[in-house]
């Protein structure tokens, strides 16, 4: 009980940072004189290749080639994040609301939680749609998750619990976009503005490949 008060307590806090977030945070550059975060470490863990992968949203399973037709964009991170999930999530947010309702059609955005201990489908279901109504929760088992991880090249690594089982997990963080076709087609790092990321969406959806 005590866990979950906390955790309820956390999820006020964060809203009305996020608000914040959505409307007034611009990526920056890290000045060279600033301390690097943990996070900035965690660089891709290999080449990405991409492919299929199944796991699982709060409406049931979800597979990559159930979107083949759509732009697909792909986040790992977990709701507990304090500050790079959140400010990712809302540069995607914003980039989505630039989007004509015709575009946002053909596109689909999922939240990958590398946490799903703690990352239920019920916490995932409140999390993602909070940031942009496009964008899924989904995860799976620790071994799932790791498999598609590895796929797409992210890296993630669970740090070990202070005196109440609280815990973070540290992860690289780039938000990768598939093509109409079920192809990895790019890697955006964090910092990536949310006109880089429309422009992305728009070449592909110009290219005739999301017909």
């Amino acid at each position: 009980m005590k866990h979950k008060n906390l955790w309820l307590m956390l999820v006020v806090m964060l809203a009305a940072v996020l608000v914040w977030l959505a409307f007034f945070w611009e990526p920056i550059k890290r000045a060279s004189d600033q301390p690097e975060r943990p996070h900035a470490r965690l660089i891709l863990a290999e080449a990405p290749i991409g492919g299929d992968f199944m796991l699982m949203s709060s409406s049931g399973t979800v597979s990559l080639s159930d979107f083949r037709g759509k732009i697909v964009l792909i986040y790992f991170g977990y709701t507990f994040c304090p500050d790079i999930c959140p400010t990712s999530l809302s540069t995607l947010a914003q980039a989505l609301s630039v989007l004509t309702p015709g575009e946002l059609e053909k596109v689909r955005s999922f939240f990958i939680s590398v946490d799903p201990e703690r990352d239920t489908m019920e916490v995932l279901k409140a999390y993602a749609p909070f940031f942009h109504p496009n964008i899924v929760g989904i995860s799976g088992t620790p071994e799932q998750v790791a498999q598609v991880a590895r796929q797409y090249g992210a890296r993630y690594m669970k740090q070990n619990p202070n005196a109440d089982g609280l815990y973070s997990v540290d992860h690289s963080s780039f938000t990768y976009v598939v093509s109409a076709d079920g192809k990895l087609v790019a890697s955006m790092p964090h910092g990536s503005p949310p006109q880089q990321i429309v422009a992305m969406i728009r070449t592909l959806l110009n290219a005739g490949k999301a017909n």
